[in-house]
């Protein structure tokens, strides 16, 4: 892949840079007189913050959108239960093999073991997760999805609403084969949505072009606010992340590949722009127009990767839902010195295998995380161990995901005679405009 200084990739790499630069500064400036983050740093994490925002603030109306639209093109195509079934099918396959990658360095590495006994500085997770509470939170509890909290501090009380991404993708997916059902009468509602998801995609085509700038601040403010003391203290188990996050990404793929019958490094070229963006934001839907732009360019049948990326956007989580947390359930079990058993890893791949909805796509993993621990009765707490240094693991997650959800749609398009190799092996990845568009 050419990086020239106009293309996207070129101006995201430098932003990044820039980024690591500006983290280094921010952290030699130290604090400021009352204690708290100097000029710079909270400069970064307020443009930091922004961006991300922006991100989330596209993501209900365009999951929404995407999902119903998706569901809809299944009409046009002839074997659409089929490729359906293999969808999830190759979801579970690549899941499987992800989970027992983290699962062997787990236990090779043992990252919590030689910590066990140490004094690390913890957070309380901002919210948990449980098999009662993922079961229950299936059921919307209003047809927009939306929920209230509540956070109380000196200031007072304040309360917010956010979207339940998971009630969200439950009545986006209802919808949508409700208008499947409803057949012509439902021509006009989907006009509509085609048409919000068009002025979606644009809207957030803007965000992606402040990419260069977010992925300087947000590194910058990781750098700034973390430093390399808490990645020092959980050095051997940042590391065992990376690792298996690279050997997915880098082993495992190409492999799948291969025995599909297709050359990895045009999938890589063309998939950049999207592992990319997915790395730096953070965020698998928030990449969902530039990693369809990117499937599509691969050959991909434009109806069915128009189903399928959507819905691997906010289910397909290779390194949040299944390397991740069976290498931080392995560490949280070493750490408090606690004796994992076989059940228990068969658990830890069930768990990675069926329940990776639970992070629906958004920032972060802990709800997957204390999934995880709470089916093994582990230490909830344990999470909280992690959170010092998870925005710098969440970003190769992402990546990783995203990686996973282009692989996926590009394996069955292929085995279901739905790609055309002539652009596999053709054209260059997105240039900077497309990606944006």
């Amino acid at each position: 892949m050419t990086l020239h200084y106009r293309s996207f990739g070129f101006q995201v790499l430098a932003g990044m840079v820039i980024g690591l630069l500006l983290g280094i500064t921010a952290r030699s400036i130290g604090a400021d007189a009352h204690g708290g983050l100097n000029w710079l740093a909270t400069a970064l994490k307020t443009i930091g913050a922004i961006f991300v925002s922006l991100l989330k603030a596209v993501v209900a109306p365009l999951i929404f959108a995407a999902i119903v639209a998706s569901i809809a093109n299944l009409r046009a195509l002839d074997n659409a239960a089929r490729l359906a079934g293999q969808t999830l099918l190759w979801f579970a396959i690549t899941a499987a093999l992800a989970v027992t990658i983290g699962l062997v360095i787990g236990l090779v590495v043992q990252p919590g073991v030689v910590l066990h006994g140490a004094v690390l500085p913890a957070q309380q997770p901002s919210s948990f997760g449980g098999w009662l509470d993922f079961l229950k939170g299936l059921i919307p509890g209003n047809a927009l999805a939306l929920t209230a909290s509540t956070q109380v501090d000196q200031a007072g009380a304040t309360t917010s609403l956010s979207f339940n991404i998971l009630q969200l993708l439950v009545i986006s997916i209802t919808i949508g084969l409700a208008t499947l059902k409803v057949g012509e009468r439902a021509e006009p509602f989907l006009a509509f949505v085609r048409s919000l998801l068009a002025i979606m995609r644009a809207i957030l085509g803007w965000i992606i072009r402040l990419t260069p700038i977010g992925s300087a601040a947000l590194i910058g403010s990781a750098i700034a606010t973390y430093g390399w003391d808490a990645l020092g203290r959980l050095g051997v188990f940042a590391g065992s992340v990376y690792l298996g996050l690279t050997l997915v990404l880098l082993v495992v793929y190409p492999l799948l590949l291969l025995a599909s019958g297709l050359k990895p490094l045009p999938f890589f070229a063309k998939a950049w722009p999207a592992i990319q963006l997915g790395f730096v934001s953070r965020s698998s839907v928030g990449t969902l127009p530039v990693t369809e732009a990117v499937t599509e360019r691969l050959g991909v049948d434009k109806g069915y990767a128009a189903f399928a990326i959507p819905l691997a956007s906010t289910t397909k989580m290779d390194g949040c839902a299944s390397i991740y947390p069976s290498l931080a359930a392995i560490f949280v079990a070493g750490f408090y010195g606690i004796p994992l058993h076989a059940i228990d890893y068969l658990l830890i791949a069930f768990v990675s295998i069926v329940g990776s909805a639970a992070t629906a796509g958004l920032t972060g993993a802990i709800v997957m995380l204390t999934l995880t621990l709470s089916t093994l009765g582990l230490p909830l707490e344990g999470a909280g161990l992690l959170l010092a240094i998870d925005p710098i693991l969440d970003m190769g997650r992402t990546a990783v995901n995203v990686a996973g959800q282009v692989l996926v749609a590009t394996i069955v398009a292929k085995r279901e005679a739905m790609l055309d190799e002539s652009a596999y092996y053709g054209d260059g990845p997105l240039t900077t405009g497309e990606a944006a568009a």
